[in-house]
């Protein structure tokens, strides 16, 4: 399956707090759009890696995306090494995206700030036809950062007024992740 956009997160909820609307927007217009997470999310304070998968697949059918995949790199550790180069390489050559979302380079988070680099040097290292030759290579025609902790000055704006309320049930999608002081679940005190 060919997409049109393929959305990283360094978490499982990471495109829905941040440019999910964007993602059902395009939905709305036709384009086919996929989300891939770089972890599980295990090392969270609230919530373990099954309870997000979870949340994660009830997300997905809300947001009407096409595929949801997650790369197993070990969450609060990710890294720019060939193992998890691999692993993104083989995403985009999967899925050939015209268009990949992927999070802004400085953040207060260090997985946001390594995602960024490693999807960005993946997509750059997926059009190289002497890299893994047996998968035929594909190089994404477009980058987009968006917005995770820190502001930056954006080279433009997506209007997703009408999307909101489904961007907002996305992230409630992730109890486990929102804070309530009467949560049930597995959480650090």
């Amino acid at each position: 399956m060919e997409l049109d956009v393929l959305a990283f997160g360094a978490h499982r909820d990471d495109i829905e707090l941040t440019c999910a609307g964007t993602v059902v927007k395009l939905i709305n217009q036709g384009y086919s759009v996929g989300i891939a997470d770089l972890t599980a999310g295990e090392m969270g304070t609230r919530g373990n890696a099954e309870e997000r998968q979870n949340e994660a697949k009830e997300s997905t059918k809300v947001l009407g995306i096409m595929c949801r995949e997650n790369l197993g790199i070990p969450d609060a550790n990710i890294q720019s090494n060939d193992e998890n180069k691999l692993k993104v390489i083989l995403v985009i050559r999967k899925y050939k995206p015209k268009v990949i979302f992927l999070p802004y380079w400085m953040d207060r988070h260090p997985d946001h700030a390594y995602a960024s680099q490693l999807v960005s040097e993946s997509a750059f290292l997926a059009g190289l036809a002497k890299l893994h030759p047996e998968i035929p290579r594909h190089r994404p025609q477009k980058l987009i950062y968006y917005m995770c902790h820190y502001q930056f000055e954006p080279s433009f704006i997506v209007d997703v007024s009408e999307q909101h309320e489904t961007k907002m049930k996305a992230i409630h999608c992730f109890k486990s992740q929102i804070f309530n002081p009467t949560y049930q679940g597995e959480r650090l005190t």
